[in-house]
C-alpha cells in the first residue's frame, strides 16, 4: 500500500461514499493520477461486483495524467441498522514504456509487482439540510434561467393587470356572452324555419299525389263507356247486315 501510495493518488483515498436514496442509482467518482513517470495499469476490484457497475474497471494511466472512475451502486433497499460490508480495491502495475496490450502487462507480472488500495463503501441518507438545499436549488433554478434568458419571470396576473383591464375583460366577456346568446336564437329560428318549410313540401306532395289518384280513376271510368259504344256499333253494323 505504501508502493501504491508512492505511484498513484487516490481520491478519495479510504471511503467511497454514496448518498441515498438508494432507489435509483447512486455515481460516486474515484479519481486516480499518475504523478510518475512511467505508464501504470490499473485495476478496480470490488466484494460485490452484481452490486456496482464500475467504468472504466481496467485501463492504462500514461505519466502524469488522471483517469475518473464511475462507480455506480444499483438501487436495493436500504437498510440503515444494517452496516456495509463492501469493498473496493485498486490494483495498479508499472507498465513498460512500449507497452500497448494491458493483458499481457498483467499476465507476466509477478505477485511482488502488483500495488494495491482498499477502500471502505459507506452509505448515507440525505440530511433535512440537505433536502432543504436541494428544494432551494430548484426554486432558484428557473430564476437563474429566466435572467440567463434576459428575459424576467411571470407576475401574477393581479399583480400584473390594474383595474381598468379587468374592467375591460369583464366588459368583453359580457359581449362575448351577448352574441353567442344572440347566434343561438338565430339558430333556433332557422331550426322552426326548416321545419316549416318540410311540413308545406309534404302537404304539397299529398295534393299531388291525390290529384294524380283521380285522374287515374276518371280514365278507368272513361274506358268502359267508349268499349260499350264501339261494342254497339259492331253490333249495329252486323244486326243490319243480316236484315237486309
Amino acid at each position: 500500500m505504501s508502493k501504491l501510495d508512492q505511484i498513484v493518488v487516490i481520491e478519495p483515498p479510504c471511503d467511497l461514499k454514496f448518498k441515498g436514496p438508494f432507489t435509483d442509482v447512486v455515481t460516486t467518482n474515484l479519481k486516480l493520477k499518475n504523478p510518475s513517470d512511467r505508464k501504470v495499469c490499473f485495476k478496480v476490484k470490488t466484494t460485490a461486483p452484481r452490486r456496482y457497475c464500475v467504468r472504466p474497471n481496467s485501463g492504462m494511466i500514461e505519466s502524469g495524467a488522471t483517469v475518473t472512475v464511475s462507480v455506480m451502486l444499483q438501487p436495493f433497499d436500504y437498510d440503515p441498522n444494517e452496516k456495509s460490508k463492501h469493498k473496493f480495491m485498486v490494483q495498479t502495475i508499472f507498465a513498460p514504456s512500449t507497452a500497448t496490450d494491458m493483458d499481457a502487462v498483467w499476465k507476466d507480472a509477478t505477485p511482488d509487482d502488483f500495488m494495491d488500495s482498499k477502500l471502505r463503501c459507506v452509505f448515507e441518507l440525505p440530511t433535512d439540510n440537505d433536502k432543504m438545499d436541494d428544494v432551494e436549488a430548484n426554486k432558484a433554478a428557473p430564476i437563474l434561467n429566466s435572467k440567463a434568458d434576459g428575459t424576467s419571470a411571470p407576475k401574477p396576473i393581479s399583480a400584473s393587470m390594474d383595474d381598468s383591464e379587468v374592467k375591460k375583460l369583464m366588459d368583453e366577456c359580457k359581449r362575448l356572452q351577448y352574441d353567442v346568446g344572440k347566434l343561438s336564437d338565430e339558430n333556433r329560428q332557422l331550426k322552426d324555419e326548416g321545419l316549416r318549410m318540410r311540413k308545406v313540401h309534404r302537404s304539397d306532395n299529398i295534393v299531388s299525389s291525390s290529384g294524380a289518384m283521380m285522374s287515374k280513376q276518371h280514365s278507368s271510368s272513361s274506358l268502359p263507356s267508349l268499349l260499350v259504344v264501339i261494342a254497339a256499333i259492331f253490333i249495329g253494323f252486323f244486326l243490319g247486315k243480316f236484315v237486309l
